[in-house]
């Protein structure tokens, strides 16, 4: 492994993690800070229940004391102790199979340890339901915005463009003017995971309301185009948070105007309700894939499935109760007949 960790300062374990995290996955797999934190958050668990279960404190934690039994345990810790739910529990094993996947080929003496853990099984979940707003919830909510004010019309730019692309949350609060393409047939360069990027059109309303809360705060005039589209109070970019407090401030005021308005209402809601809107208006698949930034095409065939199961819903739903003895046996329609002995 090395003269790093040859003394007794750091311990195998501390090493890897170190290097995993402070260089490979920013560096070479060009990972988000967002997704390296969830990946950190990982062990810090892990090192927690190292201390609380195991007696083992962090500074004596070694690769070869992490064996599919303890990884075992710190899944059923995080259950029973930290109350995490099915879910979470498996994001957190994703990470540990990813890291083991990782030191193999730096430990290969490891690679048989490493091999048993990354054969731990994620568990099995129900398959969530995927919420989504219709066209008229969309609007609904979208009436809500009072915009003869600066902060309404700032909100509205935000809850449009935010719909309007399928964005991602993190990827609206990443947007910078130089990002806004807002002329002729308009689209927005998102940042998405993995600082991979997508040119996202936009329809000409939302591009022009894009354009008006730009001049109105005069940022059209700003040198700097690395300015953030959506700021707050001191002029920094806009959080996750603060985008969640804009969209469940207008989801409570359209809950008083409607009673069947969804609750829990988040921002990435708008993410799911553009790609229903568009495989309910017959958009390629393909399409959909590449304008949400999927990297695996079995993640937008989601959306796909539910819209089929809607239809059938809806057909079954709408479909009028016809009094069976009415109805002639098909087969003795000579015409009906002839006509599919010809297909």
């Amino acid at each position: 492994m090395g003269e790093d960790c040859a003394t007794n300062r750091t311990t195998d374990f501390s090493y890897h993690v170190t290097k995993y995290l402070g260089e490979y996955l920013p560096c070479v797999r060009n990972f988000s800070v967002n997704t390296i934190r969830s990946y950190r958050d990982t062990f810090k668990l892990f090192l927690m229940y190292c201390k609380q279960a195991r007696s083992i404190p962090a500074h004596k934690v070694q690769l070869k004391y992490i064996t599919p039994d303890v990884v075992k345990g710190f899944l059923e810790w995080l259950k029973e102790v930290r109350g995490s739910s099915v879910c979470s529990v498996n994001i957190r094993l994703a990470a540990i199979h990813a890291f083991f996947k990782y030191l193999q080929s730096r430990e290969p003496q490891l690679i048989f340890q490493c091999q048993q853990i990354m054969a731990i099984e994620m568990a099995r979940t129900e398959k969530p339901v995927i919420g989504f707003l219709s066209v008229n919830e969309l609007r609904l909510l979208f009436s809500q915005v009072d915009e003869s004010s600066a902060q309404g019309r700032r909100h509205a730019a935000l809850l449009h463009l935010l719909y309007d692309t399928g964005s991602r949350v993190q990827e609206l609060c990443d947007l910078r003017l130089r990002d806004l393409h807002l002329g002729e047939n308009p689209y927005v360069l998102l940042h998405g995971k993995g600082n991979k990027c997508r040119n996202v059109p936009i329809v000409t309303d939302v591009a022009q309301r894009t354009e008006r809360y730009i001049a109105e705060n005069e940022m059209s005039a700003v040198k700097s185009q690395d300015m953030p589209l959506f700021f707050n109070s001191q002029r920094r970019p806009l959080t996750r948070a603060g985008v969640s407090y804009i969209v469940s401030k207008y989801a409570a005021l359209a809950q008083t105007q409607s009673p069947t308005f969804p609750h829990n209402i988040t921002p990435h809601i708008f993410r799911h309700t553009k790609a229903m809107h568009l495989c309910q208006a017959g958009i390629n698949i393909v399409y959909i894939r590449d304008f949400l930034g999927h990297v695996d095409l079995a993640t937008t065939e989601i959306y796909a499935k539910m819209n089929i199961e809607s239809i059938r819903d809806a057909l079954e739903n709408a479909y009028p109760e016809l009094p069976t003895g009415s109805l002639s046996d098909w087969a003795e329609d000579g015409a009906l007949m002839a006509f599919l002995q010809s297909l």
